[in-house]
């Protein structure tokens, strides 16, 4: 395919574009692993600190990702749910 061409997923490709996608991408996954990182390991971290970080994760998410909140929401709001109630035996 041509560059500057449409693929079916209807998003131009560029080597530059696929790029950038990639490190925002990476970005994302160490900023989700670092925060659940935090809310595992923290002794002193509170149920609304934690809480609170884990939506300030999803807002940073949407930030760098704009009308990708399903994704974030099949991806990695289990994960952090998940966490959090084990952590704080949520039920």
């Amino acid at each position: 395919m041509a560059s500057g061409q449409v693929e079916p997923t209807g998003t131009p490709q560029h080597p530059q574009e696929d790029e950038e996608e990639r490190k925002k991408l990476r970005r994302l996954q160490i900023m989700i692993d670092m925060v659940m990182s935090v809310i595992a390991q923290d002794p002193h971290l509170g149920r609304e600190e934690a809480t609170q970080m884990a939506n300030d994760a999803k807002r940073a998410a949407l930030a760098m990702f704009p009308d990708k909140e399903l994704a974030f929401d099949l991806l990695y709001k289990p994960r952090l749910q998940r966490l959090l109630r084990e952590r704080y035996r949520i039920i």
